[in-house]
């Protein structure tokens, strides 16, 4: 069977854009809080379902759906630090504690939903037109996931290196006792990025649940490879976030090209995540961090 290589690398910056929008969140805080937020998946699915509810319900359409899922989600990734994580940190908590308070969370945020929303799945209906570019076709949905991704880039890229949150979120990432002395204040910073984080989550949410459909489990879906973005960028490394993010996203395209040719359940693209996750952890821990400044 031919392979239409321009569609899988078009398809692996769709997926990689996806990625980026997830991780970005994750990645900082995780570097900057010091563990594994697991309720990070959940704020993907709120994003998608407070998506949902501003695009269809309310009709107000998709960028307006974007800006209320990010603010909403943001607020209540800063109240989730602030009310839980916080506390827990400053009596001591062990990154297991924390960890596990993040599992529990996500648990009762994911049922909160499911009972405000009823837990059915839903489908965005707004249709979008297609485009064939050569032996490309491309949505103008996808067109709208690499303008975020790429949006993103940039934005981030002009706070961390133009503004005096950017440099205190970086000085507080490269060494938190020295930005302390220095007079930064960690804690507001740390809040920063969680409302960050949590606002880029539900904007991969929208954008994940646009493409397929609404569910509890939108997050889930997608949180092992953004983990494996997160790892193999570096903890609290965004440039390294952004190369990652690509490259898991053109490995699972070029994976599910090879499933479908052996006449495999492209399903198994899952387990590409899993294969780089593993590999990064063993070979390289430290992932692409070496590879770029620590931002």
């Amino acid at each position: 069977m031919a392979v239409n290589w321009a569609q899988v690398l078009f398809n692996s910056s769709v997926t990689g854009s996806i990625y980026l929008l997830g991780a970005v969140g994750l990645s900082i805080t995780y570097g900057l809080s010091g563990f594994p937020n697991f309720a990070h998946a959940e704020f993907i699915t709120l994003g998608a379902f407070i998506g949902y509810a501003v695009a269809d319900q309310l009709g107000l359409g998709l960028p307006v759906a974007l800006v209320v899922a990010f603010l909403v989600t943001a607020v209540v990734g800063f109240l989730c630090y602030r009310g839980i994580f916080q506390p827990l940190a400053k009596r001591g908590a062990t990154i297991i504690h924390l960890m596990v308070a993040s599992i529990a969370l996500g648990f009762i945020l994911r049922h909160t939903i499911g009972a405000i929303w009823t837990g059915c799945p839903y489908y965005f209906t707004a249709s979008w037109h297609s485009y064939h570019i050569g032996p490309l076709v491309v949505t103008g949905l996808e067109l709208w996931f690499v303008f975020a991704a790429v949006t993103l880039a940039f934005v981030m890229h002009l706070i961390l290196t133009r503004t005096k949150i950017g440099k205190a979120i970086r000085a507080t990432s490269s060494n938190p006792e020295l930005a302390l002395a220095s007079g930064i204040n960690i804690d507001r910073v740390i809040w920063l990025t969680w409302f960050i984080g949590a606002g880029l989550a539900a904007v991969a949410g929208v954008f994940r649940a646009a493409d397929t459909v609404v569910l509890t489990t939108t997050g889930w879906a997608i949180i092992l490879p953004i983990f494996a973005v997160a790892i193999l960028g570096g903890i609290g490394n965004f440039y390294g976030a952004i190369a990652a993010a690509f490259i898991v996203g053109l490995a699972e395209n070029i994976g599910v090209a090879i499933l479908i040719g052996l006449e495999f359940p492209s399903e198994y693209r899952m387990a590409i995540a899993f294969l780089i996750l593993i590999i990064t952890l063993i070979v390289k821990p430290q992932g692409l961090a070496m590879l770029f400044r620590r931002a």
